[in-house]
């Protein structure tokens, strides 16, 4: 096993432990009845995951103008209902658009680009009358548009869970089960079947940590990807971003490739505390 797949293997582990080994903290204290007000005074349509402008170059080979890209994503959510529609479970449409732009080359070819829609719902929860996670549900497809030998496309249906274990540190777990893999059908020897996830504000507002890790099926390859943003102003909300990725599957179209990318740019975040 290559040196690289091994690091992505054990980053994957430790994300799965922390969870389980870090100390209980202290509940963030905002009430179930809060908790509802808040996102029912909410706007219907939010920013989902990070939406990002970021650019840099390949660790594991030297840089040019082919293998040095900008990458960019935008992500927002849709909530179909102002009330839960049972079980305080929220109902949402997601989108998610990730694309890979090659600017550094004579004419700007975009190389790839993944489009990612779905349904969400989530079920926030609470602890002694105070919030502290979430439960989500999902069903999601993702492609990237392409066809013949360059169609990449799969569905899957999620399961996922939050732990807010204070107002600085969150953890979470996504699972899914796919189906309609005939584009790709080696596609969870790469991706796997999940993910984990630990975000850190070190310093409120300003500083976050998050590091994400999947293992493939086979526990042979995987990725891990690390984020570190900065927001410069005391306002707004807009980061600078440092990101590192290192395995597999960073498009659908090179799901096969194992790269290492160095990026930074500017990111747009959601809120930390995440029950939308």
């Amino acid at each position: 096993m290559a040196k690289n797949e091994k690091m992505c293997k054990k980053t994957f582990v430790f994300l799965l432990l922390i969870p389980s080994s870090l100390p209980l903290m202290a509940q963030i204290g905002i009430s179930k009845d809060s908790t509802q007000q808040i996102i029912e005074k909410s706007p219907a349509f939010t920013i989902y995951k990070d939406n990002y402008f970021i650019s840099g170059i390949p660790l594991n080979e030297k840089a040019d103008k082919y293998n040095s890209d900008a990458k960019f994503q935008f992500s927002f959510k849709y909530r179909l209902r102002k009330k839960p529609i049972f079980w305080d479970i929220d109902p949402y449409l997601t989108y998610t658009q990730k694309s890979f732009w090659d600017i550094y080359r004579k004419s700007s070819p975009f190389a790839e680009t993944n489009y990612n829609p779905g349904i969400l719902l989530i079920k926030p929860l609470f602890q002694n009358g105070d919030f502290f996670g979430v439960l989500t549900m999902s069903v999601e497809h993702e492609s990237n548009g392409r066809d013949s030998i360059f169609s990449r496309s799969w569905n899957f249906v999620s399961l996922g869970y939050t732990k807010i274990f204070s107002g600085k540190v969150n953890a979470s777990l996504k699972l899914w089960a796919p189906f309609g893999l005939s584009d790709n059908p080696e596609l969870t020897d790469y991706i796997g079947y999940g993910e984990a996830q630990v975000s850190w504000m070190p310093i409120r507002n300003r500083l976050f940590l998050d590091i994400t890790g999947r293992v493939g099926r086979n526990f042979d390859k995987g990725s891990v990807v690390m984020d570190v943003s900065w927001r410069p102003f005391p306002k707004g909300n807009e980061y600078i971003t440092l990101q590192w990725w290192q395995g597999h599957a960073e498009n659908l179209v090179d799901y096969q490739k194992n790269t290492s990318m160095i990026r930074i740019g500017l990111v747009l975040k959601p809120i930390f505390m995440r029950f939308y």
